[in-house]
């Protein structure tokens, strides 16, 4: 099969940090040992808050396609996460794989296996995003028509009215989907999306933490801050808030990491 757009932009960034290495945390899964990366990585995932407790993992054919494996290997892996309590599979018309807690014993170890040896790139991938994240809020500052502040107020009033988790999450996620789409350039909307999916192990989802009410006031205000400096036309306020906004996702990464570390020191 013909790689696609995507694959292309992981190359391109996989040569600009590791001078043509393929980057280990997103590289294809290795074959040798397909079903313990997947289960590794899902646990991670849920573990820093791409998954919410009570949500709905992606579904069987989409995970193949995120994480380029079998479904056979998927469906493996997922029952190793039901094994050990993680999530719950539900049968019927609205049935699923669902989260029902976000750590248990499980937890630690495949953090560590899937974090520690590739700590370095995701270091040089937090740095990446702030930049890359700071020109997509700067473009859209120079270039956003009126119509495009209307689904930004919708996103940040969704945001700032949420009740629960998942509905921060979503509201967070139409929000800055809003400011990609006003710059008007579908390849930096992509290139966006590919650097999230970078640091969220395959998965093209916002960290979301354990419940941080810190992390979600922050959110809140740098939200309302970037939003305006948009309105206003102010491509540098927009950048600088941008860049600083983004080192939420990293602080919560590093924060589950902390935990591991301090649970079992090396």
């Amino acid at each position: 099969m013909d790689a696609g757009p995507q694959d292309e932009f992981s190359r391109m960034l996989d040569r600009a940090l590791l001078g043509g290495a393929p980057s280990p945390e997103l590289r294809p899964v290795r074959v040798a040992s397909a079903v313990d990366e997947v289960s590794d990585r899902l646990l991670t995932a849920i573990a820093v808050g791409d998954f919410l407790p009570g949500e709905r993992l992606p579904v069987e054919r989409e995970l193949t396609q995120l994480l380029r494996v079998s479904r056979p290997t998927v469906r493996e892996a997922i029952g190793r996460l039901q094994a050990v309590g993680v999530i719950e599979i539900r049968r019927g018309r609205n049935g699923g794989a669902f989260v029902r807690d976000s750590w248990t014993e499980s937890s630690g170890a495949a953090v560590r296996r899937t974090l520690l040896p590739r700590w370095e790139q995701f270091e040089q991938l937090f740095d990446l995003r702030g930049l890359v994240e700071g020109m997509v809020a700067a473009t859209a500052a120079r270039r956003r028509r009126p119509e495009d502040l209307d689904p930004m107020r919708e996103a940040l009033a969704a945001h700032l009215s949420a009740r629960t988790p998942r509905e921060e999450q979503a509201a967070d996620s139409a929000f800055h989907r809003s400011i990609c789409e006003a710059t008007h350039n579908p390849q930096i909307a992509r290139l966006s999306r590919d650097l999230l999916t970078r640091i969220s192990l395959g998965f093209p989802v916002e960290p979301w933490g354990k419940g941080e009410r810190s992390h979600f006031h922050r959110a809140g205000g740098d939200h309302k801050a970037l939003y305006e400096a948009i309105a206003a036309g102010e491509p540098e306020r927009a950048e600088e808030i941008a860049r600083n906004h983004f080192t939420i996702s990293a602080d919560m990464i590093r924060d589950v990491l902390a935990r591991v570390r301090a649970a079992h020191p090396s």
